[in-house]
C-alpha cells in the first residue's frame, strides 16, 4: 500500500527513530503510515453496525499502529505494512470487543451453526446445503439466512485470524509475521508456512462455488461487500451471509487440522 513518501525518507526515518530516538521521525512515521489505519478500519468498518463509527474504529487502529511503530524490529526482515496491518486490526478488534457489543444470543446462535455446519461436514463428505444446515439447527432457511447475516453484522471474523500464535510477550502475532527474509530464510519457518499455506488452500478448495468466489473477491480483489454484490448480482447483505459461512466452514476446517 502507498504511503506518499518516498522510501528513501522511510529509511531515513527509521534509522532517526530507531538509532537515535528522535520522537519527531516517529511521528512522521505515524503519518505517513496512517493510510493503512483507514484501510483496514474500512475493512472491518464494513460489515459492522451502522452505530460503530468510522472515526472511532481509526481512533482505535491508530493505537495499534503506533505500538507497530514502536516494536518494529527492521533489522528482521519483514514488511512493516504487514506487520503492522496485523496490529492495527488487533486493537481495533481488541477494543470492540472490550465493549463487549455483541449480544449472548448472537454468539451462541454463531457457536451453534458453526458445531452443526462442522458435523454435518463429516457425515456428508461435503459441504451442506443451507437447507440442510437449517434443518440441523432446527431453523427454516430464512431463520438460517436472518442468523448468519446477524452473525455478520456483530462479529469481526476474518481469514487472517484464523492463525495466531503468541510471541514471548503474550501478544497475539499472525504466522505472517514470523516470516523472514527470503535472503536469510529459517528452514523450519519455511515449512511451517508452506503447511499452513497448504492447509488453507485445501480448505478454500473445498467451500462452495459462491464462496470461494467470495473470499476470492475479497481478500485477493480487495472489492466491498457491495461490489461483490454487483459482480454475483446479489445483494450486500447476502455476501455478508456467504462471507460468514467460508469464514466458519475454514476455521472449522484449520482447527480440526491443527
Amino acid at each position: 500500500m502507498e504511503t506518499g513518501v518516498k522510501e528513501v525518507e522511510l529509511r531515513d526515518l527509521w534509522r532517526r527513530y530507531k538509532d537515535d530516538g528522535d520522537r519527531t521521525a516517529r511521528e512522521r512515521l505515524v503519518v505517513a503510515y496512517s493510510p493503512l489505519v483507514k484501510f483496514v478500519a474500512g475493512r472491518l468498518g464494513a460489515g459492522l453496525p451502522s452505530h460503530v463509527e468510522d472515526a472511532d474504529l481509526i481512533s482505535y487502529g491508530l493505537m495499534g499502529l503506533i505500538g507497530a511503530i514502536e516494536r518494529f524490529e527492521p533489522e528482521r526482515g519483514i514488511k512493516f505494512e504487514t506487520f503492522a496491518m496485523t496490529r492495527i486490526r488487533g486493537a481495533i478488534i481488541d477494543e470492540l470487543r472490550s465493549l463487549d457489543w455483541v449480544p449472548r444470543s448472537v454468539r451462541s446462535r454463531a457457536r451453534e451453526i458453526e458445531a452443526a455446519q462442522s458435523k454435518l461436514e463429516h457425515q456428508l463428505q461435503r459441504s451442506p446445503t443451507e437447507v440442510e444446515l437449517a434443518a440441523k439447527v432446527g431453523l427454516t432457511e430464512e431463520e438460517l439466512q436472518t442468523s448468519l447475516l446477524e452473525i455478520a453484522n456483530s462479529s469481526i471474523y476474518a481469514l487472517d485470524e484464523l492463525w495466531t500464535i503468541s510471541d514471548s510477550s503474550g501478544d497475539s502475532v499472525s504466522l505472517l509475521d514470523t516470516i523472514s527474509d527470503p535472503r536469510a530464510e529459517d528452514p523450519q519457518e519455511s515449512l511451517a508456512s508452506s503447511e499452513i499455506k497448504d492447509r488453507l488452500t485445501e480448505s478454500v478448495a473445498g467451500l462452495p462455488e459462491r464462496e470461494q468466489l467470495v473470499v476470492a473477491l475479497y481478500y485477493y480483489e480487495n472489492l466491498t461487500l457491495r461490489e461483490i454484490g454487483e459482480v454475483l448480482g446479489v445483494t450486500e447483505s447476502r455476501v455478508s451471509q456467504l462471507h460468514t459461512k467460508a469464514v466458519m466452514r475454514l476455521k472449522g476446517s484449520l482447527q480440526e487440522a491443527s
